[in-house]
């Protein structure tokens, strides 16, 4: 990844526990549906970026740059909210999609289901009613 100096406001910078290679993980929602669509690294400059702009910045690990969603295909992102996680490992990026997501051309990336075997409800975890539903409200409003 490229030394740059970067403007993202310091204040954010300290809160973020980035990775090895000084990423952090960006979980990419989609505004009217909540569907997941995707995930994706930033590193401060691209955080900066997407923040200054409202246009979804990453920075690619395969080919060492930074990427604006839709720039080559057309599918943007324009970014409604950026939420940092309470560990500042993660970050929650709401966006309005226009096009596919995911660069097979599938609206999410997350479209293989796997197969899971056992009874959630030994979990102990109580939001889990007879392995099948999940109480509350899950939405994500803007």
């Amino acid at each position: 990844m490229p030394e740059t100096e970067t403007t993202l406001d310091p204040a954010i910078a300290g809160r973020l526990k980035r990775s090895a290679d000084g990423l952090v993980a960006a979980i990419v929602q989609e505004h009217g549906t909540g569907d997941v669509l995707m995930l994706a690294w930033m590193d401060d400059e691209a955080l900066h970026r997407t923040l200054a702009t409202g246009r979804a910045t990453y920075w690619s690990r395969s080919r060492g740059e930074y990427w604006v969603k839709g720039a080559t295909s057309g599918h943007f992102q324009h970014v409604r909210k950026v939420s940092l996680d309470c560990d500042g490992d993660a970050l929650l990026v709401t966006v309005d999609q226009i096009g596919a997501a995911c660069h097979t051309g599938t609206h999410t990336c997350f479209t293989d289901d796997l197969s899971v075997s056992g009874d959630p409800s030994v979990s102990g975890d109580p939001s889990v009613s007879g392995g099948l539903t999940v109480a509350g409200d899950l939405s994500v409003e803007a």
